[in-house]
């Protein structure tokens, strides 16, 4: 994606009322966010967006919408201030794989550590945040366990479970991911911010939320589709009947993951949710190693994956950004694009964009398919 594309990106989503959906939309109509913003605003009413919607993506283009541009602003100037600090859309090579195949993935993410643990195979772990003591030091445990098989430990830095499995994927020297659902200019919650703050020399701390975003209830439910959609399976340590934990799970068995769940005694009200789990088709796991024999098979999936953006990118660089090639590279995601859309997003010519597609088919870094072309 060029580099004067992610404002587009990031102004439209700002905007209330606009999700992923209109986000597919968009990138499969236009291919380019400048040629969807250089739309009337009657043709953006015929393509169902809401009037109000309507004036702030023509009144940003225009230069108009100030409130808009500030945020946008706050966006970029926080990515500027530090190379942790990084903004992935769709179009970004970046973009976690698994992710990107859910229903309603998150068009932007914003990503404060080590953006290539992203691509690299986790396991969620979730649970109570009023947790017992045997709960916390078993998300410990398992946390432990798994970063040395090589599994990065996923979770949303909650207190109680979350905060737990943190805890033990640092103190073994692994990696940890924490979802959040706010923006990454504050930590929340607050007993949780040194916790927070060591994450990102081992892990990387993410949201969809932009800068300036501040908690709000209705947010936590909706990061959770984030934690599962980032790991190849989910862990559920205590939980009781009416549990956050239980929206995580069930996005996980949306998402076509894998569910596991500790039992415990049938008189303690923390575990009802993981009995409600295993009777339900989740998997009933006492060790950490159950899990991760369960898992091991995908991880070959997950590494194919995860070359991808490297294989591409090295071939990015065999050619000058600014040749021909060059910019179709850069303009190219793993979805197909036909003509029309790389001509939109490089401003090549139908000819040049023909013959240097051609050129880059016979050297084997593109390849013709149904909708148009894509790398490989």
């Amino acid at each position: 994606m060029f580099l004067e594309e992610l404002p587009y990106w990031l102004a439209l989503w700002r905007i209330k009322g606009i999700g992923s959906s209109h986000f597919r939309l968009i990138t499969e109509r236009f291919g380019s966010m400048l040629t969807f913003f250089s739309q009337t605003p009657d043709q953006l009413r015929l393509m169902g967006f809401k009037q109000a919607q309507c004036a702030q993506i023509t009144g940003f283009q225009a230069g108009t919408e100030r409130r808009l541009g500030a945020g946008v602003s706050a966006d970029l100037d926080w990515q500027d201030a530090s190379n942790q600090h990084h903004i992935l859309t769709w179009a970004s090579d970046d973009y976690p794989p698994l992710l990107r195949e859910i229903a309603g993935a998150p068009p932007v993410l914003f990503v404060r550590g080590d953006v290539a643990s992203l691509t690299m195979p986790q396991i969620a772990i979730v649970g109570s945040r009023h947790c017992s003591r045997k709960g916390r030091k078993l998300a410990e445990d398992f946390a432990e366990c798994f970063s040395a098989h090589g599994f990065i430990t996923t979770s949303g830095l909650a207190l109680g479970i979350d905060a737990a499995a943190h805890t033990g994927a640092l103190k073994s020297g692994g990696q940890t991911i924490a979802v959040l659902a706010h923006g990454l200019d504050t930590l929340y919650p607050a007993r949780n911010r040194v916790l927070g703050e060591g994450i990102p020399a081992q892990g990387a701390l993410v949201s969809e939320f932009p800068i300036g975003v501040q908690p709000r209830p209705e947010f936590f439910p909706r990061r959770n589709r984030i934690i599962s959609g980032l790991s190849l399976g989910v862990l559920v340590v205590e939980a009781a009947l009416k549990s956050g934990s239980l929206i995580t799970a069930n996005e996980a068995v949306d998402q076509g993951r894998e569910v596991f769940a500790i039992p415990g005694s049938i008189h303690d009200p923390l575990v009802k949710g993981c009995h409600a789990l295993i009777r339900n088709g989740a998997k009933l796991v006492e060790t950490a190693d159950q899990i991760v024999e369960e898992l091991m098979p995908l991880l070959g999936y997950v590494h194919q994956q995860s070359l991808f953006p490297l294989q591409a990118d090295e071939m990015a660089h065999k050619f000058d950004k600014s040749s021909p090639e060059g910019r179709l590279l850069a303009a190219l995601q793993f979805d197909a694009a036909n003509v029309d859309q790389l001509v939109g997003l490089t401003g090549m010519s139908v000819a040049d964009v023909n013959s240097t597609l051609i050129m880059l088919e016979l050297e084997g870094v593109v390849a013709q398919e149904q909708g148009g072309y894509s790398r490989i």
